[in-house]
């Protein structure tokens, strides 16, 4: 098995939007996806680009991804939010996940981040158990989630 953890190009947001997809689907949530291709092509690569993404390729097929954006805390400065590593169901438990939060961290200090930040749904043992096998994870319970949508 051949991988290989290198950024985004244009001409994967195809089927990163698929891997994006797929997790719309593990977490029971399809309905709620108004992402598209179209969107992420001028998000990840348009004028004002607000995310960045890293793709683990098996043997030249995208199975995995790591999509991130920066953030600014008052107290902290500049950190790296990521919003999702997602691996296709069939290569999970292959390590892909752990190359690209790796890949992840280190972009992350590269750019002068300060940390990096994340959530994780509370139903989900296997992330959970994953961030705290493989990182010394910080898990808040004191913060609630709050959300416009427009």
């Amino acid at each position: 098995m051949k991988v290989k953890i290198r950024k985004i190009r244009k001409e994967d947001v195809p089927q990163v939007f698929n891997l994006v997809y797929e997790l719309a689907v593990y977490e029971k949530a399809p309905e709620q996806v108004t992402n598209s291709v179209e969107m992420m092509l001028k998000d990840g690569f348009g004028k004002n680009k607000i995310f960045g993404c890293f793709v683990a390729e098996v043997d030249g097929i995208i199975q995995g991804i790591s999509i991130y954006y920066y953030r600014y805390s008052t107290w902290k400065g500049k950190r790296l939010y990521l919003e999702d590593i997602v691996v296709t169901e069939a290569m999970r438990g292959n390590g892909l996940g752990k190359l690209l939060f790796d890949k992840t961290i280190e972009e992350a200090k590269k750019t002068n981040c300060t940390g990096m930040m994340w959530q994780v749904l509370d139903w989900n043992e296997p992330a959970i158990n994953f961030y705290k096998k493989n990182f010394p994870t910080r898990f808040d319970a004191e913060w609630i989630n709050c959300h416009l949508d427009f």
